[in-house]
Parts: structure tokens; sequence; C-alpha cells
């Protein structure tokens, strides 16, 4: 088990815990909760040996494994199986063992660093971690793609699952579903449930915490307080006690109140200067209980619409997808993701847009929001339409170097130059009232956003969003970087917005709380759902097992021989969601007939043929992951200095850099999205 026995934990000159007492038995799933900066991430650094306690006692069996996700961006050629098979540190050793066992040429060695290696998993190594992978929502064709090759995102579901595949006792999960869409997060509550070691997660979410805890530990004003039972029991015992506590104190103020004024009255009088004596003594020996310090829950509103047309919008056969790059050969026809959406958008509507990853959710929110234009149909809004729009990327177009209220007042100048600022005060004294309701006092708007914390620059987006009085809000993913009391906060706002909401979310709670009807998006196209949360639930991990039988189908018809491999892959996944049904699609069994000589040569040809079309693109393409690299790496230097204190001018000169560098990544980004969709059109036009 692991004793924390009258800790204290400081960070510099910050008491982030004192005295702090509790025990952790083997096989307890524990949800670590609390403010932002109440110490959570240094209680973990304490359980993972990179912080040492400054006072008390601190245990944890040494034989213990531990597995934890990494939070370095990952920077390897290898393919994304391989990375994570790396993540199993007993398999890795065993493979060292049998790598030195050969070099010695002794016999009884080999023999024992084989059995020991058959004992860690070889031969199943591979299905495992693949299992892992699709199960975070990567297709069966991206198994094989070097890491450097996903996005940011992708590579932290890596990591993950990296922290997944490590056979541990002890296995910490810092904020696991910030990357993870609702179908990836449905999977990872249902692998965490079969866990048999013991857990401690951090989270902001509360039905994942509800889902896969039993025991919570609350931070609050440096004690440590242990309760048994997931969140929502947490928050249940806690108003007990805090109503007990308060009642006490009440009691106690009474009780101090009376033996107050009776020494008052009779201390003077020789008669009962022994009974005066006597309550003072008494009163010096009470234990005093401290009042109920309720937190200051932070908590905003969105501002009346100055108007509501009704429909806000209209759909009618529109096609959303990305247009073909202006380089691509002529004739390459636009990536068409979903198509004929036909659909109106209502005043005060509460939607919820749903959708298993990669079907086009923020594709058809960006689209909505005029950051990509329709490929096809008409959409046609409604007079006075006042769109707010939180994108998952939202907290990339604050200027690092800015501070909050010169953000508020570019924001005015913008809004004045295009004609849309709706009344509201403009004087630097109003911008500061307006900043100080999202928590943005005194100091703090004057501080660079660059050295503020994920939630505080989301708070900060939240401000400006609010201050510019939209009537339709589009929010996808809003809660990324919020706790529990700003996601509250956020929720209740959203319930009394009178205008209209549009909301993608895997914070299940959120939904739930603000949205009265869904939008499916699925299989190119976009329907009503008709059903609640639990009914989507289940609706993913049916559409999860659909997609693994047709990979399977796939590639059997593909590799024209039985797909073992991708059967090994795909039944571990199947199991891990426990499907609902128990039937799975028959694999394809029938294998094309043999080619002939000649279909062979033509089949080399033409591979040829296409190899030498993509050959200057794919040149170009290396230099391109090259420069990204370079400049992911910059980037991470840039944050971690301006994370840091520094002088005004370095904070400027900083700044300014990471803005070019962040410019370079977004031009480079694009251009490998060009070059791919190049590439897949010569493959298209040649097949």
């Amino acid at each position: 088990m692991i004793t924390i026995k009258n800790v204290t934990l400081r960070r510099s000159a910050k008491v982030l815990l004192e005295g702090a007492t509790v025990t952790l038995n083997p096989g307890e799933k524990v949800g670590l909760v609390g403010r932002n900066g109440a110490g959570k991430s240094s209680l973990f650094a304490l359980l993972n040996g990179n912080l040492q306690e400054d006072s008390g006692e601190f245990y944890i069996p040494t034989q213990w494994r531990m597995g934890q996700v990494a939070q370095d961006m990952p920077e390897t050629e290898q393919s994304a199986t391989e990375f994570v098979i790396e993540g199993d540190t007993v398999l890795n050793d065993a493979r060292a063992e049998v790598a030195a066992a050969e070099a010695t040429e002794d016999g009884e060695r080999l023999g024992n660093a084989y059995m020991a290696l058959y004992d860690a998993g070889e031969h199943d190594a591979q299905s495992r971690a693949q299992a892992l992978i699709l199960g975070l929502g990567f297709k069966t064709t991206e198994l094989d793609n070097p890491v450097n090759s996903f996005s940011g995102g992708w590579r932290m579901r890596l990591q993950l699952a990296r922290a997944l595949m490590c056979p541990s006792d002890l296995l910490l999960l810092d904020e696991p579903t910030n990357h993870l869409d609702l179908d990836a997060l449905v999977w990872l509550e249902a692998w965490l449930k079969r866990y048999e070691g013991t857990m401690v997660v951090i989270s902001h979410d509360r039905e994942f915490l509800d889902a896969v805890t039993n025991v919570t530990l609350h931070i609050d004003a440096g004690k440590l307080v242990r309760y048994g039972g997931n969140y929502s029991k947490f928050e249940d015992m806690r108003a007990e006690q805090m109503e007990l506590q308060q009642n006490a104190f009440a009691k106690q103020q009474d009780k101090i109140a009376h033996l107050q004024k009776f020494i008052a009255r009779f201390k003077a009088k020789a008669s009962k200067a022994k009974q005066a004596q006597s309550r003072v003594k008494a009163l010096d020996r009470m234990e005093k209980i401290a009042p109920l310090l309720a937190d200051a829950d932070f908590s905003f509103e969105f501002k009346e619409p100055a108007n509501l047309p009704n429909p806000m919008l209209s759909m009618q056969g529109v096609s959303v997808g990305y247009p073909a790059p202006d380089d691509a050969p002529a004739g390459t026809p636009p990536t068409v993701i979903v198509q004929n959406v036909s659909r109106s958008v209502l005043a005060c509507q509460r939607i919820g847009i749903l959708g298993a990853n990669g079907q086009g959710k923020s594709t058809l929110v960006k689209t909505i929001a005029r950051d990509l234009k329709a490929i096809g149909g008409d959409m046609t809004e409604g007079k006075g339409l006042n769109i707010g729009y939180f994108a998952q990327q939202e907290l990339d177009v604050l200027h690092p170097a800015d501070n909050p209220l010169q953000h508020m007042i570019d924001l005015c100048k913008k809004l004045t130059a295009d004609g849309k600022l709706a009344g509201q005060a403009t004087r630097e004294q109003d911008l500061r009232s307006f900043l100080g309701q999202f928590n943005f006092g005194g100091d703090m708007v004057k501080q660079a956003v660059g050295s503020m914390s994920g939630g505080e620059k989301a708070r900060l987006v939240l401000c400006m969003l609010v201050w510019q009085r939209p009537n339709l809000l589009l929010m996808d993913e809003p809660t990324n970087h919020l706790d529990l009391a700003t996601r509250e906060a956020l929720s209740m706002a959203l319930n009394e917005f009178e205008g209209t909401v549009m909301l993608v979310s895997h914070d299940r709670a959120l939904l739930r709380a603000v949205c009265d009807e869904f939008w499916m998006v699925s299989r190119g196209g976009v329907e009503p759902f008709d059903g609640d949360l639990d009914d989507y639930q289940r609706y993913l991990l049916e559409e999860g097992k659909r997609l693994r039988a047709e990979a399977v189908a796939a590639a059997n018809a593909a590799a024209l021989k039985p797909a073992v491999p991708v059967a090994e892959v795909a039944a571990p996944v199947v199991q891990a969601v426990a499907p609902v049904a128990k039937t799975t699609a028959p694999a394809a069994k029938a294998a094309a007939p043999i080619a002939s000589r000649d279909q062979r040569k033509e089949d080399a040809q033409l591979r040829k043929e296409i190899n030498e079309k993509k050959r200057p693109l794919k040149k170009e393409m290396d230099g391109v992951e090259k420069s990204m690299a370079t400049l992911e790496a910059e980037k991470t230097a840039l944050h971690d200095k301006l994370a840091t204190p520094l002088p005004p001018a370095d904070i400027a000169e900083a700044g300014k850099r990471l803005k070019a560098v962040e410019d370079e990544l977004a031009a480079l980004e694009v251009r490998w999205l060009e070059l791919t969709e190049a590439m897949d059109a010569i493959e298209a036009a040649m097949a």
C-alpha cells in the first residue's frame, strides 16, 4: 500500500500540503481533485519520485512497477506500433537479456532468456499494442505510420497507449481525456475498469471520474482528505461535512458569546470572581472550530443577444470538406467529408453534435462558422446573425506576448472596423471591469498570456467571446483546459444563454446539462439522433465493431489470404469495449483469383509510374516534415522560456518569435496537407 503520513510539500515559499496523512490500498482507483494550483501535480510528482517531501513520511512498495503518460511530445520515425510496444518495460528487458545471452553462447542462459521473453508476451505484443492504438481512435491504415507523421494531439494519444502498454502496479494519469473524442473516451473507461493495479487519476471530467474511480482525494487549503466513493459521492459527503462544520461553528460561537458575556458581567464582583476565572480558563482550553470559508466560485453569463433571427441558419443540400489545393493537378476534386446536409438551425435551440472520431463534426462546425466555404449546396443566414465561435485550437489565436487587456483592446478595434460593435462600453476601465468578471483582476490584466495556464487562457477566450454578444454559439471542445468549477460555470452560462447553442464536446456532463437534441454526423451525412447519451455510447461500441469488421474484410481482399494478424488485432479491441451484442460480422473467406503474369506486369508498371509522379512530392514532404519538427522544438523551448520570469523586453522578443514560429508552422501544415492530397489524387487518377 501507499502511505503518506504528516507530509508537507512546498513549491518555493508556497505550502501546498501541510501535515497530509492518507493511505491508498492495492487495487484502489483514486480520483485526485482540487482547484487549479492546489497541489495535485505536486502530489503526482511525490508519487513518481520527482519530488521529495519537505517533512513527514512517504512510503511506496519498492517492488511496484509504475506506469504514467510522458508529457513530452514524442519525436521519432518509429512506427506507431513499435513506439507503443516499447512502453512494455518488462518486454524490453526480456529482449535485452536475449540479445546478451546470444552474445555469450551460453545455452542454459539462452533458454531461460527465451522463456522469459515468452512470459513477457513477445508472441502477442504487436496485437496488444495495436488494440490500444485502435481503441484510442486510430485507423488500421495508420498502425505503421511514423510517429512524427501525426499531429500533436494524436502523438499524445500514442503516449497514453504507451503508458497503458506498460505492465504496472501503480498507474498515474494526469488529464488522460484531454486529447480524446467521446468514442475513444468510452473505450478508455472500459479499459481502466478492468485494470487490476492501483490507479491515481487527475481529471476535470466528472462522468469519467464517476465511471473509473472508487476513492476520491481532495486537496484544499493545504489539506488532503480521503473520501470513500467516486466524484458524485465525494460532492455529497463534502456538502454534508460542510453543513456539519458550519452548524458546529455556529453553536460554538453561541457558547463563546455566552461565556464572554458572563466573564464581562461578573469579573469585577468578588463573589463571582472564581466562577468568572473558571470560565476564562474554559474559554482558553476550548479547541476552536474553524469557520467555513466557502470557495469563491467562478461564474459568468452571456449577454442577451441584440436580436434573434429565426431561423438562424438554413442548409439545403450542403456538402462540407476541403477544396483542392491551388497547385493540385487540374480537375482535382475537393475532399468532401459530409454531404447533402439539409437542416435548419432555429432560435434558442440547444444542439449537441455527435459522431465518432474523423466523421466531420469539426469540419461541419467550421463551415457554419465561416472558417471554411461550403463545397456545394445553399447556406442561408438569418438577418443579423452574430456567431461566437470557440474552436478546438482557439487558444492558439492568443498572442503570448500580449496581456488580457491588450487582447480586449484589439478586439474592440477589430469589431469597430468591421462595423460589428454592438454598443458595448469600450473605455479601458470598462474593459478592466469586464475582465475582472472572469477573474482577471489587479496585475493579471497586464500579465503576458504566454505565462498563463491553459485554464486561464481558456477563460480569456470565453471572456472575449461573451463580450462580442453573439446570438449563435458554436463551441468545439470548449472544456479541454477548464477545471471542474469553470466547467460548471460554463454549463450554467450556456443554460441561461438566450440564443442558440451548437456544441461538440467529449464532456458528457456538459452535453447532458446543455443540449436537448442531438445531431449525428456519420457515414458522410447528418441526421437527428433519437436517443440520449447512454444510447449513443452503445452506438459507439457497435460502430467500432462494424468498422473493425470492415477492416478485416478489406485486409482479406487486399492480402489475398486469411487475415489472421488483423483478426488478432481486432479481437482484443472488441473485447476491450465490452460489446453489447455477441455476434460479429463474418470475415470474408473468398480469395480473389490469382492474377495472370501479364496482369502482374501491368500492375508493376502502374506502381512504377505512380511512384515516379509522387517522387518530387514525397521529397518536398520530407523537407516540410523536417522543418516542422525543428519549429515544434523551437516552439516548445519558447513556451518554456515564457513560463519563467523574464524582463519585459525579453518577453516581447520571445513572444514575437513564437508568433513567427506558429505562423511558419501553420503554413507548413497547410503545405503538408496539400502534398498529401496531391499524392492521393495521383493514385486515384491512375487507379
